[in-house]
């Protein structure tokens, strides 16, 4: 399933069969301004079935946040603490925080998260996920693109190239406060690998100064900026009649409509990442104007502005949950920092009838071990290590069951023994719910089909409403 190169194909069979091909492209512009519809490889696409989601929020927690300290109750692990551990020189480590049963659906969920609790009922835990590796790169870059050992599209870029975006003057992938470091995968966790550079996700640095790098031309007006635009699309056009071969005329294809996405985005993207039109209420709904939630609560209000405009893929990205000590303050201050945005985040969206189609997924890369290691001296460290053998995500909204717990791990929380999802299978299932065959969204590259889940993954039925 390549949309992009049909597309190709059509417009270079019009350029052909039109006398004054140019002139024909730029009455085509006009026109199409005109009339308001748009062309290329950004514009809406069918999805292979009915889809329960329209676009998604990914809320990614890097570094790894205890789900044995958050979302998964183990009265087992608090009843053996201090009692030997699986791992040498470990013992097992309860919970810091009380668990308490909130909603009519009765999900346990720590004190840390006091605000997101309260919405218990509109969320579905999946307690049984489980990575391939507990190396933070790998684990990180494979959740994000499906691979750890190459370079792939990221998640994020293969839904831009099944679905398209429903909105034209704004990126339809962006990504906000990604990890910097290259020890978490970089670019590569919104890049689009061997995908035109159309489907790469826009980067946002800094949510507290949000803007798009490089945006804005401060030495030409927007009417010569777009005579060069149009000058810079009629060059690569003849690029497009002068070859035959589909994997150029994609590459020209995705930096002609990226030239023309950034020349729109100067005047809307401002406008979005300009809070000033927000109500006071809503505001500190979502804890701007506080420090501890100032960051996240900003990531969360830009996520709720692009989800009604129509972009189709954000990421929010909250860092350093690595606590292999100091887990006590480091997970209450991240806690406090995330709890309330994201608590506004789902409220918002529901208010607004927007949660019903947007799929809004929690989580990490891996989660944390039940058991801490020995300090030299025989005490136990206040601190986790690296566990993919088991942990929990969460999601809510675009069509998954509220209120509702699937898999789980064993007593202490070690590993999954129940309702296991590999990250293929947690791919193929977001995929589903927004209308996408998994097997059927592919790319041609090098000889051979390419698709976000390899040759693996399946569709987790259990948990879809």
């Amino acid at each position: 399933m390549q949309f992009a190169l049909d597309n190709v194909k059509s417009r270079r069979d019009i350029l052909k069969a039109t006398v004054g091909g140019f002139g024909y492209l730029a009455f085509a512009g006009m026109a199409e301004q005109a009339s308001g519809k748009s062309s290329g490889p950004l514009v809406p696409k069918s999805p292979h079935h009915r889809a329960k989601a329209k676009r998604v929020i990914f809320l990614c927690m890097q570094g790894g946040p205890s789900h044995v300290d958050t979302f998964d109750y183990k009265p087992k692990l608090h009843a053996d603490n201090g009692k030997e551990g699986r791992r040498n020189k470990s013992r097992l480590l309860a919970s810091p925080w009380k668990f308490h049963q909130y909603g009519e659906s009765g999900q346990w969920i720590s004190d840390l998260f006091p605000n997101v609790a309260r919405l218990a009922d509109d969320i579905c835990f999946l307690r049984g996920m489980k990575a391939k590796t507990g190396n933070h790169q790998q684990a990180h870059i494979q959740l994000h693109t499906g691979s750890a050992q190459f370079v792939r599209p990221s998640m994020g870029a293969w839904v831009l190239y099944g679905l398209g975006t429903e909105c034209q003057n704004l990126p339809g992938f962006v990504c906000i406060s990604p990890p910097p470091s290259f020890s978490f995968g970089g670019a590569q966790n919104y890049g689009s690998a061997f995908l035109p550079a159309v489907y790469q996700g826009t980067r946002i640095a800094d949510p507290l100064n949000a803007r798009i790098p490089q945006i804005n031309n401060k030495r030409l007006s927007p009417s010569v900026q777009r005579r060069h635009l149009d000058l810079v699309r009629s060059m690569n056009r003849a690029i497009l009649e002068r070859e035959n071969v589909n994997d150029h005329d994609v590459a020209v294809e995705g930096l002609i409509n990226s030239f023309e996405l950034g020349f729109r985005m100067q005047r809307t993207v401002p406008q979005l990442m300009n809070l000033a039109d927000e109500p006071e209420h809503v505001l500190r709904l979502y804890g701007i104007g506080d420090e501890p939630t100032e960051q996240f609560g900003r990531q969360c209000l830009y996520a709720r502005r692009l989800a009604e405009q129509g972009v189709r893929f954000i990421e929010l990205t909250h860092n350093n949950w690595d606590q292999h000590g100091n887990l006590v303050k480091g997970h209450a201050d991240h806690c406090r920092s995330t709890d309330k945005p994201i608590a506004a985040l789902l409220t918002d969206l529901k208010l607004r009838g927007l949660l019903d189609d947007t799929l809004v997924i929690w989580g990490g890369e891996f989660g944390r071990t039940p058991d801490a290691l020995l300090e030299v001296d025989g005490s136990v460290k206040d601190g986790r290590d690296h566990n993919p053998d088991g942990f929990t995500f969460w999601m809510a909204g675009g069509g998954v069951r509220p209120g509702f717990s699937y898999g789980s791990t064993d007593e202490h929380g070690y590993e999954v023994v129940e309702g296991k999802i590999g990250i293929h299978d947690l791919h193929a299932t977001i995929l589903h719910l927004l209308g996408l065959d998994h097997e059927r969204l592919t790319f041609r590259y090098s000889g051979r089909d390419f698709r976000l889940t390899d040759v693996h993954g399946e569709v987790v039925d259990g948990f879809i409403a």
